[in-house]
């Protein structure tokens, strides 16, 4: 028996108000993901010192509690957020330190790059006709093939430019 890991991909049809809080979701991400690489920029231009993922994990909590739109979208997509941003920032200072030659600094995401994307860490099953997705519930969807096994890895996202919804999905199963 042999273990293998497989993607998915099935595109999903939202209805409107599915569709609201997906763009919900990509400005909330984008949001996020700006507010803190402004604050670890400026925390290091003041004391030469970073914020970590803890940290910033935590002062998102409060941060929620003051801008009331960030409760409205899933959290899970905010800490993937968070997790995403800390990671390019411990290996640009990674590559600096080894003094590889092309070092890029994490950017600020744009609201008009076409590729607008988040992650969901929560449960997300295929139906028949139809993906649960968290905060979206049941989202219509085309399952071109049937996927069996345990799930390891969940990830949602969108290429908005081509308005094509995507579900990605790794699995193990046995052959």
């Amino acid at each position: 028996m042999k273990i293998l890991e497989r993607a998915y991909k099935f595109r999903i049809y939202p209805n409107k108000e599915q569709e609201i809080l997906i763009q919900k979701t990509f400005g909330c991400t984008r949001f996020v993901h700006n507010h803190y690489l402004a604050k670890c920029i400026e925390l290091y231009e003041k004391d030469k010192s970073s914020l970590s993922y803890n940290a910033c994990s935590t002062d998102l909590t409060g941060l929620k509690k003051e801008i009331a739109w960030l409760q409205e979208v899933d959290s899970t997509a905010l800490q993937s957020s968070l997790r995403d941003l800390d990671s390019a920032y411990q290996n640009f200072f990674r590559r600096v330190k080894q003094g590889e030659g092309k070092v890029g600094f994490p950017k600020f995401k744009s609201k008009h790059n076409h590729r607008k994307s988040y992650k969901s860490k929560m449960s997300i099953s295929i139906r028949d006709k139809a993906v649960k997705l968290p905060k979206l519930g049941l989202v219509e969807c085309r399952v071109s093939k049937q996927v069996e096994g345990r799930i390891l890895k969940r990830d949602s996202f969108s290429e908005s430019f081509r308005q094509i919804l995507c579900v990605a999905m790794l699995h193990r199963c046995r052959d």
